[in-house]
């Protein structure tokens, strides 16, 4: 059955990493629910096989190969959605990427910096130019950001995922605040263990099954 507990039709949503995972979730709720679907995803490939898997909902169908943390990328694949949809009613800055797990005395600024530009930066460039369009289009919207568990939650060994998502809460209960004059919701989602591709190594680790909290290592480092 057909996931629809209210009705979409006429809307358009655009969703980052919406290839796979919790964000190719994300739009195949919103499809059920009857809006349009705009999915930005690094790889072509994938984008390719997430639009077939959507075809049969019926609704308007749309794919970008975009790198979020590039600015100039996100500002051509914004108004490029915008020409083909028409508009934008509501954004979901899922796309992102995981911390590969040190030790916090040993994390390389280039590891942090990698983590950031994708998580926390490619999310504000996503945000910010969906809050604009709606903000000069008039008739609110709303825009959702996938942060973690890690937020709020002690996660060892991976300071800088957890650093970014936290951040990504602080902006959006800014956003929350600051926009509610044009009718603009803005929203974060905290998930916690979710399997996906991105999660998969972890999950299929013997270890994992006896961490129990984001709070413990991803992974045992040589020497523990």
């Amino acid at each position: 059955m057909a996931y629809a507990p209210f009705d979409l039709s006429g809307k358009v949503a655009l969703i980052t990493g919406g290839n796979s995972g919790i964000g190719l979730g994300m739009a195949q709720a919103l499809a059920q629910a009857g809006a349009d679907i705009a999915i930005w995803g690094s790889n072509a490939a994938k984008n390719a096989t997430a639009l077939e898997s959507l075809k049969p909902l019926g609704v308007r169908l749309y794919a970008l190969a975009c790198d979020i943390s590039d600015e100039a990328a996100v500002e051509t694949a914004f108004a490029e959605t915008v020409k083909q949809l028409g508009r934008v009613d509501a954004c979901f800055a899922n796309a992102g990427t995981y911390g590969h797990a040190s030790r916090f005395t040993a994390l390389e600024t280039a590891e942090w910096q990698r983590v950031m530009r994708i998580n926390l930066d490619g999310a504000f460039f996503t945000l910010r130019a969906a809050a604009r369009h709606m903000v000069e289009r008039g008739g609110g919207g709303s825009l959702v950001a996938t942060a973690s568990l890690a937020a709020i939650e002690g996660a060892a060994r991976n300071a800088h995922y957890g650093a970014t998502k936290g951040a990504l809460v602080a902006m959006i209960r800014a956003l929350a605040v600051e926009l509610a004059r044009h009718e603009i919701r803005a929203n974060a989602i905290l998930p916690g263990w979710i399997e996906t591709a991105m999660t998969a190594g972890n999950v299929a680790d013997t270890r994992f099954s006896g961490a129990g909290c984001l709070g413990l290592s991803f992974r045992r480092l040589p020497g523990d």
